[in-house]
């Protein structure tokens, strides 16, 4: 099975990035769009069994993947 590890910067985390995507696509004429947010996808896979690939997808994405102090992140698994 395919996982994917979405990571997100927490609410009230400045994100540079999403800021200069945000001011670059007004520069070129997006105008109806705002607060912009930068992540990141990470995709592997497993044969584990579901349950198990989840619980420890999760614990890679705490030690690993992301920074608890300033991300989140969302755990999908694709059979």
């Amino acid at each position: 099975m395919k996982i994917q590890v979405l990571v997100r910067l927490k609410n009230g985390v400045l994100d540079p990035q999403g800021k200069a995507v945000e001011k670059s696509a007004l520069k070129m004429g997006f105008e109806g769009f705002k607060n912009f947010r930068i992540g990141k996808i990470i995709e592997f896979e497993s044969n584990l069994p579901k349950n198990k690939a989840i619980e420890e997808a999760k614990k890679l994405a705490d030690k690993l993947l992301s920074n608890p102090v300033i991300e989140s992140y969302e755990v999908k698994v694709e059979e």
